[in-house]
């Protein structure tokens, strides 16, 4: 069936993320939540209970953590995700006036200036990443008992345990956040996002 003469144009959409970057998204997003599911079955007394295999649970939960950079290391291997790794490590005035109105909560879209990632999404993104390899090292220490002397697997313990719980919150806002914004969720779903949200939502980015 061909459209009407009088129909108005399809909008062409943006390209946002290469297949590339999705697979590391999602492959990572996979990984995290069975970090955050096992170390949930380990720690919480109600649902340790219904654990019959701990030994399993704490063997997925050691593995997928050692897992968790393999995906942003084979990332690396695209140009398209090098670049976006670029955008997220530059912090520029555009962003710390996003900083700004967001502490004021002021939701007015001019007052939140963004390239193709705004502020938050750069702060969010270098804390994860911090905070990964810290469990990460962190874990080691714990698995790795009979190298280390006891006062370093007692601190690793304390920090892992506790920056788990913060992961766990931050993680929430994090998919609050994406909950709010369908577009969003299309475009690292799909890999395209409509020009009216990227000019809403980043208009300093350069596509």
């Amino acid at each position: 069936m061909t459209p009407r003469a009088d129909a108005p144009p399809t909008a062409a959409r943006v390209r946002r993320f290469s297949r590339a970057e999705r697979w590391v998204h999602r492959t990572t997003a996979w990984l995290m939540g069975v970090c955050v599911l096992t170390a949930a079955f380990l720690y919480v007394p109600e649902l340790a209970r219904l654990v019959g295999r701990r030994e399993l649970v704490v063997r997925v939960h050691e593995w997928a953590g050692l897992a968790l950079p393999v995906p942003v290391l084979a990332g690396l291997a695209s140009r398209a995700f090098r670049a976006d790794l670029g955008h997220l490590n530059r912090f520029g005035p555009h962003d710390r006036r996003w900083l700004r109105a967001a502490l004021r909560r002021d939701e007015r879209a001019e007052s939140r200036p963004a390239g193709k990632f705004n502020a938050g999404q750069k702060v969010y993104a270098a804390w994860i990443a911090g905070a990964t390899l810290v469990m990460l090292g962190t874990g080691l220490l714990m698995w790795f008992t009979h190298l280390t002397p006891i006062m370093w697997r007692t601190s690793a313990t304390f920090v892992h345990d506790w920056l788990a719980l913060t992961i766990g919150v931050v993680l929430a806002g994090h998919i609050g956040m994406a909950l709010s914004d369908p577009e969003a969720r299309r475009g690292m779903r799909t890999g395209s996002v409509s020009p009216d949200w990227a000019d809403r939502e980043h208009p300093l980015w350069r596509r």
